[in-house]
């Protein structure tokens, strides 16, 4: 029984630490952007936004993989989870962007952008 004890404390550390990788990188990349990053335009938002999305989209994953034990389901059961909530978050992503750009060119001519 401490076997097992020993396994899922190692687990926890190892998914701890695979998110604070990503968290880390995350941060670096927020504070050293660069201009190829942030002035360029890609499906509608910057390149560094796209990072930002992908990196939380896989620490979801890696979330629900560890924390809601999704590694023993059934595949079928884990790709119902996973999927969904993938294609849920992509639409939203989606939207977000569509309406973002949209009152961004609405707004340009009252609104100056200081940022």
């Amino acid at each position: 029984m401490a076997h097992a004890h020993e396994s899922n404390t190692k687990r926890i550390w190892m998914v701890f630490g695979i998110l604070s990788v990503i968290t880390i990188v995350e941060v670096a990349f927020r504070y050293y952007k660069t201009r190829s990053f942030t002035f360029n335009k890609f499906l509608g938002t910057s390149p560094l936004n796209w990072i930002f999305i992908i990196l939380t989209l896989a620490k979801a994953y890696g979330i629900t993989w560890a924390f809601m034990h999704m590694e023993g389901e059934k595949k079928w059961f884990r790709r119902a989870v996973v999927w969904t909530a993938v294609f849920l978050i992509i639409y939203l992503v989606t939207l977000l962007l569509i309406e973002g750009v949209y009152l961004f060119d609405v707004m340009s001519p009252l609104t100056k952008w200081n940022y």
